[in-house]
């Protein structure tokens, strides 16, 4: 068996059993209703820092450049609650603009 089937399969197995462990140990108990809250937010909370750091990180660096002007124009086409398909040509014009001009 290739290294890559063995980290594949392992991951496999551990994504299925954590997906397990919260019916498991909860069985038909419901959370309480802050960690419920917790639990709904957090997705959110996670995309948006994965696309902080997407964005500014670059290894060990902070980098400011273009596609921070394009991430926040992306929030405000968002907060604004343009289709999704504006939001993306949007961001991606404002980085090209920004790019174009430095």
């Amino acid at each position: 068996m290739s290294d890559a089937l063995v980290v594949l399969l392992v991951l496999a197995g551990g994504t299925y059993v954590f997906k397990a462990a919260g019916p498991l140990v909860l069985g038909a108990r419901r959370l309480p209703a802050r960690v419920q809250t917790l639990v709904d937010l957090l997705p959110a909370a996670l995309l948006a820092s994965l696309a902080i750091v997407s964005t500014v990180g670059d290894g060990r660096a902070v980098v400011l450049d273009a596609r921070l002007v394009g991430l926040i124009v992306a929030g405000v086409a968002l907060r604004r609650r343009a289709p999704f398909v504006v939001v993306i040509v949007l961001a991606s014009a404002a980085t090209a603009a920004v790019r174009a001009l430095g």
